[in-house]
């Protein structure tokens, strides 16, 4: 009798442990990709959660990937440099939450039409609580929007009433003070109205580093040579350039704490001079409205030689 309900009791503990597994396996993983394998999917519009394609700090999210599930454990994605679909594993984390081409995504939502990832930072196995995570990418089917939508992708992609409006209101309030700025996508240009001076744009864009090509434009890097200057010297600046391309040396970097304030006042008449007069210098814009943004320029200077 005691053993009969001693096997009872086991056997009800194996019952429930094979329920509580195959219920939390559900919870965990609760879609297949089958469904959607073999359809080629275009990313139509990338967004923060309030719904824009901006932060404060001028950086734009930009619609660009074309994928296709190949198998469920394949995803296939559009490389722009080999000009190919390629093939990435595709692993499952936990949750909702996949891995392929070195990004971690949580998948919102899947149909044949349309899929919805977000893209999530992931820390030694935590996702990161921040604007890194807070990011939303809607895919529609290819076929969806050639033959439902009657639409080109480019179109779709393109940024919002609502991106324009706030970049509208964020101009506006920078430009009402000179010290302020956010970051243009179309950055400032020094075009040289003479020939004795030269000026170099900086890409840091950086794979290894994960610098991708909006680091050009959030830190927009310059390296500007005047010859015939009033002397030699070589100082890198942080400056704001205002909606008028007019510029304004914030600090002067690398030099001393105590000849900091001289070293940007002789540099603010570098600017003054030689820039304002040697160079049209075109404000940074984005969606084509001009706004202040900041810059880093290294200002070489090389005096007249004498005889």
């Amino acid at each position: 009798m005691i053993n009969n309900i001693i096997k009872l009791f086991f056997l009800a503990l194996l019952f429930s442990a094979c329920t509580r597994t195959k219920s939390t396996d559900a919870t965990l993983r609760d879609f297949t990709f089958a469904p959607v394998k073999g359809i080629r999917y275009e990313e139509v519009k990338r967004r923060f959660s309030n719904g824009l394609s901006f932060n404060e700090d001028g950086f734009m999210q930009k619609p660009s990937w074309i994928i296709e599930v190949a198998a469920e454990d394949t995803m296939m994605a559009w490389s722009p440099q080999k000009q190919i679909m390629q093939k990435f594993y595709l692993q499952y984390d936990h949750g909702n939450v996949y891995n392929f081409a070195e990004e971690f995504f949580k998948v919102k939502h899947i149909s044949k039409d349309s899929l919805v990832f977000q893209r999530i930072q992931v820390d030694g196995k935590v996702i990161a609580a921040d604007i890194r995570s807070d990011v939303n990418m809607t895919f529609y089917a290819q076929s969806y929007i050639k033959n439902k939508l009657k639409i080109s992708a480019a179109e779709l992609q393109k940024p919002s009433k609502q991106d324009t409006l706030f970049i509208e209101k964020r101009s506006a309030q920078v430009n009402a003070n000179s010290d302020s700025a956010f970051a243009a996508t179309s950055p400032v240009q020094f075009i040289p109205k003479s020939k004795i001076v030269t000026v170099k744009k900086f890409s840091t864009v950086d794979k290894l580093q994960k610098r991708t090509a909006a680091y050009d434009y959030l830190f927009p890097q310059y390296r500007i040579e005047i010859d015939r200057a009033y002397k030699d010297f070589a100082y890198e600046c942080s400056a704001i350039v205002d909606y008028a391309g007019r510029v304004k040396i914030l600090n002067v970097n690398g030099v001393l704490a105590e000849t900091a304030e001289g070293k940007k006042r002789m540099m603010q008449g570098v600017a003054d001079v030689y820039l304002r007069n040697l160079f049209n210098i075109v404000p940074g814009t984005t969606l084509g409205i001009a706004h202040n943004s900041q810059i880093t320029v290294m200002i070489v200077g090389k005096a007249i030689k004498k005889p």
